[in-house]
Parts: C-alpha cells; structure tokens; sequence
C-alpha cells in the first residue's frame, strides 16, 4: 500500500483513503484463481465487472444529493 501511495497516486486525500484500500483490497484478494494460478489485470477486471452486474449508481447517488441504497447482497 506504501508503494501505491507514493509511486501511482501522487496525491491522496484522506476523505478518499478507504477507496484507494479498497482497491488494494480487492486486489490482493484476487490474486490467484481457484487453482492458484495468478491473475493478471485483465482477468481482474473480468472480475470486477461480473460483480457490479445489475447494479445501477445514479448521477445524485454520485454527487451525495441522495442516500445510497441499501447494498442487497
């Protein structure tokens, strides 16, 4: 995470810290398939898009003007 911050994101605000560890997150946790083989960005990104399927964020869910839903996992 130390890398990120300093090497790839120049600047970081500390409102948007839990994103930058999310992604961190979902990376390191993704890192392998099933039979341990490791995943390359693009097979991460696979991955990612799979799982926002569905989902739908709205212009005033963005800007803040208008409370997120509850998730439904």
């Amino acid at each position: 995470m130390k890398r990120e911050l300093k090497g790839t994101y120049i600047s970081v605000e500390p409102f948007h810290l839990f994103r930058y560890l999310d992604e961190q997150m979902f990376r390191y946790n993704n890192r392998k398939d099933d039979e341990g083989e490791p995943l390359n960005d693009g097979q991460r990104f696979d991955i990612a898009v799979r799982l926002i399927v569905g989902k739908r964020l709205t212009w005033d869910v963005l800007t803040g003007k208008e409370n997120p839903p509850a998730s439904v996992n």
